[in-house]
């Protein structure tokens, strides 16, 4: 038995060292960021440090801390606490850099060890002088996966020189302070992020297999909402190897490879004999590829995270549901063409290139600014490597930190990426406590001090010290910060609202508007609108009544006038008595017309009074 695993793993070595690039032209790529010293003088300047592939980098920020170099457990492989350490920052203070030397544990131990005891972050120097790589986790370490996860802190790997100049000017009693920077870690050449995400469908794999499922499951939501946007553009890839010629006819080539050996995977469990094999892992591979593409050719290529997520759900290699069938029963459930999915993953049997996974290898060889893909998982961000733990937070931080500033997605500034930073002091900006307004907001890049938009009122001012509420409509936000007051049912505001006004005290008040305003008594205004409505009243009863002697002036002229015309009918009547039948005649015809006459006038008269 110990035999079989010896020659089992010497294979496997063979296996993997043989189908990766050459070595002659394979190029490793270390992700640095910017390690400035800011005191003392005598060492300060900027140098290069490997960020670590665990904890929380603070991409699109910075930080700041004072260097501390421990006494005793320099290598920080044990618990601090066995030796009386704390580096717990005092209120005020700067957080605390530990620097440790590398060797004798785990990178990510010394890391634990030292988070657990108040470490801001980590900086591990070098032994030896050589170029910088990059800290990674364990392998299939059941130990350590307990505290991977929870690791939080950032950590940097230094080059043995420049650790001994950190040591020696703390030996020397001078405040070495330092300012870790990942601003520029992360390109930003235009309103797009590109990002991809190097992954594996085997679920099998131990501690990091698990991190990668939970990670898919947990950044799945704001993925989606990135590329539904136009935000991003995502590109899901699987590492594939080739079996060497001499062993394509091999039982662990056969059960590795597809294609002929063009195309493998490692045995999930490391056994040829039962379980699943290498070959299954690369099918599967092969159908995400596949689903992408398709989802793809269709606009909605988000749908890969549904699938993946789901077949994750469904279709466990414990539950021995990692096949065909529980596959299609996904894509059915997703609405995706199957058939196309299966003409795009072709005949896994040909002695033959596959397009779709050829490309993938050729893919892995390191392009521009971005190294071989050695590492899996491995998520590229605008063709760099990320480093860092796999999770939600710390990978939506690195993606938003590729967009210039200003123009990032509301994504980015959710609660997952925020910095908490308006909890403590609300951040050293201007607040209004009565109004519950503040100019303080977290962003992933660190919180920033700008005056706030409320109910679309614009406040304006510096952020820090100052703000106050401008433009229409100001008054409706704490009455535009004006003096205001209630009296006897009436509300008096000093308030102005429009655009550019200032706090003026209403009429009948003086002050400055802002804090008081003084003016006339209860009783005084009171009598005041007495006042006011006596002259009111009398000039409704003056006009009634110069109304009523308009009314009876002119139906006593109207009807003087009436009496003066019937008098003359009378008069003519008896001076016509006196003539001949002729003039009787013309009496008459005078009558007639002259009393239809007043009859018209009359009724005139009469319509014109009511």
């Amino acid at each position: 038995m110990v035999l079989k695993r010896l020659s089992l793993s010497l294979f496997l070595g063979f296996l993997l060292t043989s189908l990766i690039v050459p070595s002659s032209i394979a190029r490793f790529v270390v992700e640095k960021n910017s390690l400035r010293v800011t005191s003392p003088d005598k060492i300060k300047g900027t140098y290069d440090s490997a960020i670590g592939n665990f904890g929380i980098p603070q991409y699109g920020g910075s930080m700041a801390g004072a260097v501390v170099y421990p006494k005793d457990n320099k290598k920080g492989c044990k618990e601090f606490d066995e030796f009386g350490i704390s580096f717990q920052s005092k209120p005020g203070a700067l957080p605390t850099f530990v620097l440790v030397d590398r060797g004798d544990c785990f990178f990510a131990l010394k890391v634990w060890n030292a988070q657990k005891v108040g470490a801001s972050a980590v900086l591990v120097a070098d032994d030896m002088e050589e170029a910088l790589i990059t800290m990674d986790t364990p392998e299939e370490d059941v130990s350590s996966a307990k505290y991977i996860e929870n690791i939080t802190i950032p950590s940097a790997l230094i080059e043995k020189s420049f650790g001994e100049t950190l040591k020696k000017a703390l030996s020397n009693g001078d405040m070495v302070n330092v300012n870790l920077d990942w601003r520029e870690a992360v390109p930003h050449p235009d309103d797009r992020v590109e990002y991809e995400l190097w992954t594996n469908s085997n679920d099998e794999c131990g501690v990091k297999c698990d991190m990668l499922m939970e990670f898919v499951k947990d950044f799945r939501g704001a993925a989606q909402i990135l590329e539904k946007g136009g935000y991003t553009q995502f590109t899901p890839h699987y590492i594939t190897w080739y079996c060497p010629q001499a062993f394509t006819l091999s039982r662990q080539c056969k059960s590795q490879c597809i294609n002929h050996g063009r195309y493998c995977a490692p045995d999930p469990e490391q056994d040829f004999s039962s379980g699943y094999d290498g070959k299954d892992v690369v099918v599967e591979n092969l159908r995400q590829l596949c689903v992408f593409k398709v989802s793809n050719e269709t606009k909605k290529p988000w749908v890969w995270w549904n699938y993946v997520t789901d077949f994750q759900i469904r279709c466990p290699m414990k539950e021995k549901r990692y096949n065909k069938e529980c596959a299609d029963a996904v894509i059915k459930s997703l609405g995706l063409d199957a058939k196309k999915i299966d003409k795009c993953m072709g005949n896994p049997d040909a002695d033959s290139d596959n397009p779709v996974l050829k490309e993938e290898q050729n893919a892995q060889v390191g392009k521009g600014s971005r190294g071989d893909v050695t590492i899996l998982p491995t998520l590229v961000v605008n063709n760099r490597q990320y480093r860092g733990k796999l999770e939600k937070g710390a990978v939506l931080k690195a993606i938003c930190s590729g967009f210039e500033e200003t123009t990032e997605p509301e994504v980015c500034l959710s609660g997952d990426v925020e910095t908490n930073e308006c909890l403590d002091n609300n951040g050293g900006c201007w607040q209004d406590k009565t109004a519950n307004i503040t100019a303080c907001r977290d962003t992933f890049r660190g919180r920033v001090c700008e005056c706030p938009l409320v109910d679309g009122v614009q406040f304006k001012g510096d952020g820090y010290s100052h703000c106050e509420v401008s433009g229409s409509g100001r008054c409706k936000i704490n009455n535009g910060g004006c003096w205001h007051e209630s009296r006897d049912g009436h509300t008096f505001s000093a308030c102005l609202d429009v655009d550019g006004g200032k706090c003026q005290c209403p009429p009948g008040f003086k002050g400055d508007g802002v804090k008081s305003c003084v003016g006339k008594s209860g009783t005084e205004v009171r009598s005041a609108w007495a006042a006011v409505w006596v002259i009111l009243l009398g000039l409704v009863m003056a006009g009634g009544g110069g109304y009523l002697i308009y009314k009876y002036r002119l139906r006593v002229k109207h009807g003087a006038h009436l009496f003066f015309l019937f008098k003359t009918i009378t008069s003519v009547k008896f001076y016509l008595a006196f003539c001949s039948l002729q003039a009787s005649v013309y009496y008459t015809n005078i009558k007639n017309s002259v009393g239809l006459s007043i009859v018209k006038i009359s009724i005139q008269l009469f319509r014109s009074t009511i």
